[in-house]
This record gives C-alpha cells, sequence and structure tokens, in this order.
C-alpha cells in the first residue's frame, strides 16, 4: 500500500461532491486497498470484507456531500468502514449463535450449562455485553476502536498499529486513555467495573 498524496485525493474529494463519478471512481481506486486490508483483519472473512468494502462505499457515496472538510476523507472512511465491520460481525456472531442453539440436541454440555445458570442470568450477561459495548462506542473514535480490536478482535498491539497506520506507542495511548475514560463512565453509569 503506497502512501497517498492527501492534496490530490482532497481535491478528488471536491470533484465528486460536484457528481463527477470519475473522481468517486479515483478515491475508490486510491483508498479501496487499505479498507479492504482492514475489513479482512476486522472481519477474519474474505467474502465478508467485500461485503463490508461495499456497504462503506456505497455510505460514503450517499454521504459524500455531508463531509465538510475534504483533507478528512481517510479519516471519514477509516470511520464508516469501521460501524460497517462491527455490524457485521454482531450479526455473524448473532448468526452463528443462533446455528449453535438450533443444531445442539439436549445432551449437548454447552446447553446443560447455560440451562442451569436459567435464563435469566442469561439475559443479565447479554444486557452487561451490549450495555458495554454501548459505552465503548461512546468513546472517541480511535480509542474505541483500538478496545475493539483488541478485546474483542483479540489482535496484538504490533498488529493494530499496522491496522491503523499509526505507532505501536500510539496504540498503547490510546488503550490506556480509553481504558480510563471506560472505566470512569461505568463507575458514574452503574454497578459494572472494568
Amino acid at each position: 500500500m503506497s502512501a497517498l498524496d492527501y492534496k490530490y485525493v482532497s481535491d478528488l474529494v471536491i470533484r465528486a461532491q460536484a457528481n463527477d463519478s470519475d473522481a468517486f471512481a479515483e478515491l475508490y481506486a486510491a483508498t479501496y486497498q487499505k479498507q479492504y486490508h482492514f475489513a479482512c483483519c476486522y472481519l477474519k472473512d474474505e467474502y465478508l470484507a467485500q461485503d463490508a468494502l461495499q456497504e462503506t462505499y456505497i455510505l460514503a457515496l450517499k454521504n459524500l456531500t455531508k463531509l465538510k472538510d475534504p483533507d478528512l476523507l481517510i479519516a471519514w472512511l477509516n470511520q464508516i468502514n469501521f460501524r460497517v465491520c462491527y455490524n457485521l460481525n454482531k450479526k455473524k456472531m448473532r448468526y452463528e449463535m443462533e446455528m449453535t442453539d438450533f443444531n445442539s440436541d439436549a445432551g449437548n454440555s454447552d446447553m446443560t450449562s447455560s440451562l442451569e445458570n436459567g435464563p435469566e442470568e442469561m439475559i443479565i450477561e447479554i444486557d452487561s455485553k451490549e450495555y458495554l459495548m454501548n459505552q465503548i462506542l461512546k468513546l472517541p473514535f480511535t480509542e474505541a476502536q483500538v478496545i475493539i480490536l483488541k478485546f474483542y478482535q483479540n489482535m496484538k498491539q504490533e498488529d493494530i498499529a499496522f491496522l491503523m497506520d499509526i505507532s505501536r506507542s500510539s496504540v498503547k495511548r490510546y488503550l490506556a486513555s480509553g481504558l480510563a475514560r471506560l472505566k470512569k463512565m461505568l463507575q458514574q453509569g452503574g454497578n459494572f467495573s472494568l
């Protein structure tokens, strides 16, 4: 992946905002590889990453006129792609859980242990996880992204640094500040602790 000429990209954004379809095609050509690489690393599935890439650029095309500063296109695309990947991964996990439940029989030890805990505990656990994710998504974008990649995607700091095109020390800084901010938010919001 070669370095981008941000001035050139900014000029393309201005042209694309004026309904120049060739300019948007050039924007796509200049940026899709990094976006696809991110989606592959996040989703760990090439086909799902292709879907994420398609959805990312459809949303970008639909909302390009809302981008006030053309110099921020890359950061804006990163945010769109991250949200798309997060939502696709959430749907994928939900589908896998449903398929596991559907395919499991009554003698399955996982199912038995879930039933022993009772439906109330299962609902509390699901609500807690959803609450935590909602709080993470309220953090500044880069902090949320680093936390999700580290703890939900089990990525190493070196891989996160490469993927986000930042230094490893920046990953550590975003992780520390994000976790501190998240801990404070959770302490203010209820019984949850980190």
